[in-house]
């Protein structure tokens, strides 16, 4: 039975609930009894008696005829429930990386028997045994040969939470500290490490925001909350701490299944030992059951949140629009981005206060030019500004594509603007105006503040400004950040080829752990009336983890923009100062061809290039520090055209 039904989440993985079980050769009890009484979707049971070792198979003779002690036989239950209803365990003795040759040898039989049985039944998932000791080279070798000839079914390798500081009390036995530093290891050396994924042992003791906050890039699919860590309320029923709370509804928020796993360790008021039929409740259901309530009380997913959820961590081409005439569904998709438009009505009414004085509203009138007008959301929000302010404004409304100026002539006839905006069908940079502008106002930016080529555009059309007239956007700057982002990393690997590596992607980013502060890359300001304005630019950045947060890989930089439209009016979408409730822009993605890992003490120095040619305008971006990278996008290779 699913968590809940809260606005938005009804189509997260986050809503079912596991429950880890004991081996049974009786799997239909085992569901019966956990699913159909206990209420959980599905349970995370072992394939094969624990007691089995190939060794002792062989040393008795009788391999050959021996049947595999699995949890039963696949005709007991329908391939549909296997599927749906079970998570396979595999063995949690085997260690593959044991000095013991025998051990060895019959963990990776183990190993492989398992995989393949799970396999043959279909399973979603099998969960993978934490490795032993500090070496797992041997174990991460068998899984990588295992791996390639999966098609369905994911692996999950159980990794225990713990802190990263050393505390004795958090560690394992085997004197891990920071069990992402195990996790890191482990899927570096698998080459298919894409159908790998990790399944966290949240412990009692958490370790800090910052280290936690690593794991939200990383492609954690369960999150297995001992009964040891719940807490107990007033009433006597288990509970977990805030901070506890706080994770688990962040890993909600990341598609990621919780399993409740241990004896009951509550004594339950007597009362609650039966259900309303006066059958004996399941063990754990009181722990299933605040689980459910902390899905339940997540906050329903804005409207626009839940429009957004099919783009979240998907690459998509940056816009050209100086190379591509944009279509009318594009054009709409932004008109609806209200917020956007309040700002440039609010920065356009700011300059014309300050260019006509209240004393001479009635007798000036003030040449705005706005180019690039598409389908007029602009001219509208400037005759919005003008009537506010009560100034007199005499609009030219300039646009390239002969489609959008369609459109134009039809809004100025509809909503009779005749006499106050003229259009213009011609590309802003080759257009001789019949007269200065007092103000320009363009929408050229996009998700890197200059990668749309604002900057080209502008200085061909700032030669119509007058000496003291006003730019809206005044200024931009872009921002680049470094990020854990496994998904999109892997999404970017699976084309197996050079240029998507080189390639920027829009990205609505979500499964990504931001690793450092954002800094700022290239500032643009307009006018420019430099004699020849040199747009090309080049920025040395470094970048430091904070100091608690453990370390981390690096699988590219999140890009970002801020803009100042006019004087204290911003448009933006860098996290600190984005402008709230704004849908137009989603962040770009810069990938490295191979991560990066970072540590705490040990800067990352990055290289940001913005090239400019005869015709075309790219990026060029690498690392230096603490492991050289290559160079990436050497000579545009990926570009935006148009020039």
């Amino acid at each position: 039975m699913p968590l809940g039904e809260r606005g938005g989440w009804e189509r997260s993985e986050s809503m079912y609930c596991g429950v880890e079980t004991e081996f049974s050769d009786d799997v239909p009890s085992v569901l019966s009894f956990h699913i159909s009484t206990g209420g959980f979707d599905y349970v995370l049971a072992p394939l094969m008696n624990p007691s089995y070792r190939p060794s002792l198979v062989e040393a008795n003779g009788s391999s050959d005829t021996q049947v595999l002690p699995v949890s039963g036989s696949d005709l007991v239950l329908a391939p549909s429930q296997w599927s749906s209803h079970v998570v396979g365990k595999v063995s949690s003795w085997i260690d593959l990386d044991s000095e013991d040759e025998v051990l060895r040898m019959d963990s990776e039989t183990t190993l492989k028997q398992e995989i393949a049985w799970a396999t043959h039944l279909s399973l979603q998932a099998c969960l993978l045994p934490t490795p032993k000791g500090t070496s797992c080279a041997n174990y991460a070798r068998c899984v990588n040969q295992i791996l390639p000839g999966l098609t369905n079914l994911q692996l999950w390798l159980r990794v225990p939470l713990v802190k990263s500081d050393g505390d004795s009390m958090d560690a394992t036995s085997e004197g891990l500290n920071d069990s992402w530093e195990l996790w890191n290891s482990f899927r570096l050396l698998c080459e298919h490490d894409s159908k790998l994924s990790v399944a966290l042992d949240v412990m009692s003791n958490l370790p800090s925001e910052n280290s936690l906050g690593r794991w939200m890039g990383e492609s954690v699919r369960a999150a297995i909350i001992s009964t040891d860590s719940f807490l107990t309320n007033a009433r006597g029923y288990p509970c977990l701490s805030k901070r506890h709370q706080k994770l688990i509804a962040g890993l909600f928020d990341h598609a990621v299944q919780v399993v409740v796993s241990g004896k009951p360790v509550h004594n339950l008021p007597k009362a609650s030992d039966s259900n309303t039929e006066g059958t004996q409740r399941h063990p754990l259901r009181s722990y299933l059951d605040y689980v459910a309530f902390l899905f339940q009380k997540m906050e329903p997913l804005p409207e626009q949140e839940r429009i957004e959820l099919g783009y979240r961590d998907f690459l998509q081409a940056p816009l050209q629009p100086l190379m591509d005439n944009l279509e009318a569904q594009t054009y709409e998709t932004f008109e609806r981005d209200s917020i956007k438009y309040i700002q440039y009505q609010r920065a356009v009414a700011k300059a014309l206060v300050d260019r006509v004085p209240d004393e001479k509203a009635s007798e000036l009138t003030t040449v705005l030019m706005v180019v690039g007008a598409g389908r007029g959301p602009l001219v509208r929000a400037s005759l919005q500004a003008a009537e506010e302010t009560d100034r007199k404004i005499k609009v030219y409304a300039v646009e390239k594509n002969p489609n959008a100026v369609v459109t134009l002539h039809n809004l100025v006839k509809m909503e009779g603007w005749e006499g106050m905006v003229t259009i213009i069908s011609c590309d802003m940079r080759f257009w001789t105006a019949p007269e200065k502008a007092d103000i320009l106002v363009s929408e050229l930016l996009g998700s890197f503040g200059d990668n749309e080529l604002s900057p080209e555009c502008l200085d061909g059309a700032q030669r119509f400004l007058k000496p003291d007239g006003i730019s809206i956007p005044s200024s931009y700057t872009s921002f680049i950040q470094p990020v854990t982002a496994s998904k999109l990393y892997n999404d970017v690997k699976a084309h197996k080829d050079l240029a998507h590596f080189e390639t920027a992607y829009v990205v609505k980013l979500h499964s990504v752990a931001r690793l450092a502060p954002s800094q700022p890359v290239f500032t643009f300001t307009h006018p420019n009336f430099s004699t020849k304005a040199n747009n090309q630019r080049y920025k040395k950045l470094h970048f430091n983890l904070p100091s608690d947060a453990g370390s981390a890989l690096v699988h590219g930089f999140a890009g970002y923009f801020d803009s100042v439209l006019y004087k204290d009016v911003h448009l933006g979408i860098e996290p600190t100062t984005a402008t709230p409730n704004m849908f137009s822009w989603f962040p770009i993605f810069f990938p490295l061809r191979k991560p990066v890992e970072v540590h705490p003490d040990s800067p990352l120095e990055v290289h940001f290039w913005r090239c400019c040619g005869s015709s075309k305008v790219w990026y060029e971006w690498s690392v230096s520090s603490p492991t050289p990278s290559p160079m990436h996008n050497t000579n545009g290779r990926s570009y935006w055209v148009g020039l």
